[in-house]
């Protein structure tokens, strides 16, 4: 491309309303790569000219250069100026669809809400504050803006009883120290989150699988395993459940906390998803608050960053024992990111990011919907697929191949409790790559690689 000619395939103007203005320009190089209109070795314009064609300050277009030449898009020269780079080698790095994570918000600069937030939280609070010990289990502020936050699905509720977490895991960990005994079983489905199996397997106990139908975990599947093992705990994630993305009727919800409550068993409803829905049926909390715990976490609706998650309490007693618990491997949640999560649910900034995740989300499964091959099982606000194989393929050669060929994805037996033959299927996340092209371009190369039939496995002899 003749230096004349470099502004030939640049817009006039960005788009009002369309984001970012850096990440429209970076989405812009990427697309016109996609498309051929910029081929490898052309010269983007001078940062200074393009600011000027596009009416934007100098900044921005700094800022949009640097952050396509982290998705491997520019080659800088220095004087010479900045180039359209080569195609990466195929030995790049992993391409992540197995972490299952929110996108990047849509129409949100993570950075700058950032930056200001902590603008904010230090105008307000003193660094030496901020850098000291705080109490376990949140303080007063920060226990109402989690009661605000669960508020969204469970309704008006008692701050006192809320308790401030340093994310999911260690709220879970918390529970079943507090809930159980070393030997005792949890009742859960027979695909649970894998963190589950993780702390059960940590912490001495074991994970029975109960039976279950269409709908999730059976009522009597609930009973019958309560009453065999002796267990008085279950771990339910009805809403988008992971890995199978279904979503638990209200009707199966009220049967199973009635259930629950005849075998005096309580509840962990780990509830992670529940605000991608609109219409989500009324959380298990809502029905028995004297027997469930209800978990929501920020990792997985705004991002993994804030370490936060929000565990409500059956009543003041029950609160103790899980913050008694949780002191023992984990003292606080952090100060800072407390903070900033505070403030931006209490000046609405959390409700911003989550719908700009939504609407990320929203597009992603459309691009899933549009290359993935069927059958497969997702929500279309969700951020993960459960992707059914077809034959001969099986899920743990699938994700090994995949492996081979730069993809990461995550395998059905990682989900599965106890031995058996388990479902022929992957869970694909669709929020860990870092913009819609690179999904677009994995998604459509897992789907290829299905269609293939498997090769054999052979260990290299040299």
């Amino acid at each position: 491309m003749q230096d004349d000619d470099m502004y030939a395939v640049w817009p006039e103007k960005l788009t009002r309303g369309g984001g970012p203005r850096y990440r429209q320009i970076a989405d812009f190089i990427a697309q016109a790569v996609l498309e051929n209109r910029l081929l490898p070795g052309d010269r983007l314009p001078p940062q200074r000219g393009l600011a000027q064609r596009l009416g934007v300050d100098l900044t921005t277009v700094t800022r949009a250069y640097a952050e396509a030449g982290q998705r491997g898009l520019l080659d800088p020269r220095g004087a010479l100026g900045t180039f359209i780079a080569r195609p990466a080698a195929q030995s790049a790095q992993l391409i992540d669809l197995g972490m299952n994570m929110p996108p990047a918000p849509l129409g949100c600069d993570l950075q700058d809400l950032v930056q200001h937030g902590l603008g904010k939280v230090m105008d307000r609070h003193d660094v030496n504050v901020m850098m000291a010990y705080h109490l376990a289990g949140g303080g007063p502020e920060g226990r109402e803006a989690g009661a605000q936050w669960l508020a969204q699905a469970v309704g008006p509720i008692d701050p006192a009883l809320v308790l401030v977490c340093p994310g999911a895991q260690a709220a879970l960990a918390a529970l079943i120290l507090a809930c159980s005994q070393p030997g005792d079983s949890i009742v859960a489905e027979p695909l649970v989150y894998p963190g589950l199996l993780s702390a059960a397997q940590h912490l001495g106990r074991q994970v029975l699988a109960a039976e279950a139908d269409a709908d999730g975990m059976t009522p009597a599947g609930l009973e019958r395993a309560c009453r065999e093992s002796g267990s008085r705990l279950v771990y339910l994630n009805p809403t988008l459940q992971n890995p199978t993305a279904h979503t638990m009727s209200a009707q199966r919800r009220r049967d199973l906390v009635r259930s629950a409550s005849a075998c005096g068993a309580m509840i962990i409803e780990d509830d992670p998803y529940r605000l991608f829905l609109d219409d989500a049926p009324p959380p298990l909390a809502s029905y028995a608050p004297a027997s469930v715990f209800h978990i929501a976490t920020l990792a997985k609706c705004l991002t993994p960053g804030l370490r936060t998650a929000f565990v409500l309490s059956p009543d003041q007693e029950s609160r103790e024992q899980v913050l008694a618990a949780m002191r023992s491997f984990a003292l606080m949640a952090t100060p800072l990111m407390g903070a900033l999560t505070t403030q931006w649910i209490v000046s609405g900034t959390a409700q911003v990011i989550l719908n700009g995740v939504r609407a990320e989300a929203q597009a992603r499964q459309r691009l899933a919907r549009q290359l993935l091959p069927g059958p497969f099982h997702a929500d279309p606000v969700g951020i993960h697929v459960w992707q059914t194989l077809p034959a001969p393929w099986t899920a743990m050669d699938l994700a090994r191949v995949a492996r081979d060929e730069g993809l990461s994805v995550t395998s059905s037996d990682a989900f599965q409790v106890g031995a058996g033959a388990g479902p022929n299927a992957i869970r694909i996340s669709l929020g860990g790559v870092k913009d819609r092209q690179a999904l677009a371009h994995a998604l459509d190369k897992l789907a290829e690689l299905m269609r293939r039939r498997p090769y054999a496995h052979r260990d290299p002899i040299v």
